[in-house]
């Protein structure tokens, strides 16, 4: 940290006019108080939108950096639906803080275009970076920038009731037995929210869509380039609405609450959910496993799903930057992310953080499923995606005749419309 301009000048002029003898040490006591104050005028403002353990967490974070760093650090809680508008809005006026902790990576495109984001690659080590799963830095890759230092994540994956799942599925044959197996008048061998996109893009995934859109020669996202279509969306797409009319292992009217429902009740053998879910399952008594959806019959790729990477990330207006950068990044290191976790049992995106808890049977099983994820796509267009995608699926599992090749092509023309492509 700089030092300010008062404690220069009172350091020249300690230089040349200092007393000798006891008078020298009285000075000299002096001085260091003075600088001790110039240091640790400095402050930093630290948005969140974590509540219990995680906020105490944060605090004690901020307490620890204060005595080492001299410079205050003020927690405030903002609304996570707040944080967004009010940092773009706030930051070029200076009245955001200097850090949030934390933001999903699909909010940064639009963070970005606003230039409200500090580019973080000046200040990272390779040895941080190589510490990082590959697919979290890639989410917090936008324009080519790192804008972030990504922290925790989090992702769907096949979840496993232990009582009718002994071992996890590795094949789809494997697969489809169990869940025919269990699928009785009493009990459901897989359900899931199978008419919403995010829960399907393994599927879209596994049948060669690599994301939703295709990268360009910089490797940014190209949103005239959309990987939905085709063949691609349509064995995809097929596949979903096989699962309901040829396999008969989703009824009619499953959603998010049906299935999770199921689970919870100890009626249901499988489901694809995320790591949300596990705190009611835990209180259900549920004994589960987590683990990889198995490749779907035909797919020349592994499943693996979306993935949503959250982070911190440091304003771009800030006027103590580089102390809201040396908190940023103590925040993320591996030992801290293992305390996070304990706090409130987020999955850390750190390969030592994850190490350190490789007998978590929740970090090490969806430390795995990342591995095999993509993230979510972070440019704006995403957002003209969801809803066209959505209504795809729904019409294609509504009825057995439904014409999936029709309904891809609607999708990716009134998906290239709305985002005017």
């Amino acid at each position: 940290m700089l030092w300010g301009q008062g404690a220069e000048k009172t350091l020249e002029r300690k230089r040349y006019h200092a007393p000798a003898g006891g008078s020298m040490r009285k000075a000299l006591a002096v001085l260091a108080l003075g600088l001790s104050l110039a240091l640790a005028q400095g402050k930093i403002t630290v948005w969140t939108h974590f509540g219990g353990p995680e906020l105490e967490w944060l605090k004690a974070q901020a307490r620890t950096f204060e005595k080492t760093s001299g410079t205050k650090v003020e927690v405030v809680e903002v609304p996570f639906g707040d944080i967004k508008q009010k940092f773009i809005l706030g930051a070029p006026q200076g009245q955001a803080a200097d850090l949030v902790v934390s933001i999903p990576h699909d909010w940064l495109g639009e963070m970005a275009q606003a230039g409200v984001l500090e580019p973080m690659g000046k200040y990272v080590t390779p040895s941080y970076l190589g510490d990082i799963q590959p697919v979290a830095v890639e989410a917090f890759t936008f324009g080519g920038r790192l804008l972030g230092l990504p922290a925790f994540a989090e992702s769907v994956a096949l979840i496993y009731n232990k009582k009718y799942v002994k071992e996890p599925p590795k094949t789809w044959e494997e697969f489809l037995d169990l869940a025919r197996r269990h699928t009785t008048g009493s009990t459901f061998g897989f359900l899931y929210n199978i008419g919403d996109p995010y829960f399907n893009f393994g599927f879209f995934r596994a049948y060669g869509a690599e994301n939703v859109f295709a990268k360009d020669a910089k490797g940014n996202l190209d949103p005239s380039r959309l990987l939905l279509g085709g063949e691609v969306g349509e064995k995809a797409l097929q596949f979903i609405k096989d699962l309901r009319f040829k396999y008969n292992l989703v009824p009619e009217g499953v959603d998010y609450g049906v299935a999770d429902g199921a689970f919870k009740d100890g009626a249901l053998a499988m489901i694809i959910n995320g790591p949300w879910a596990l705190g009611d399952y835990k209180k259900a008594k549920i004994d589960f496993g987590i683990a990889p959806f198995p490749t779907p019959p035909g797919a020349k790729n592994p499943w693996g799903p979306f993935l949503g990477v959250q982070g911190v990330v440091v304003n771009a207006y800030s006027k103590n930057k580089t102390a809201a950068v040396n908190f940023a990044k103590t925040l993320v290191s591996g030992k801290n992310l293992v305390s996070f976790n304990q706090a409130g049992g987020r999955i850390p995106v750190s390969k030592s953080a994850a190490k350190s808890l490789e007998k978590d049977p929740v970090v090490a099983g969806f430390s795995r499923v990342f591995a095999l994820g993509t993230p979510m796509p972070n440019i704006p267009e995403m957002g003209k995606v969801w809803g066209p995608w959505g209504n795809a699926i729904s019409l294609a599992i509504q009825r057995p005749d439904s014409n999936v090749k029709k309904i891809v092509e609607d999708m990716v023309a009134e998906i290239r419309k709305a985002i005017g492509r």
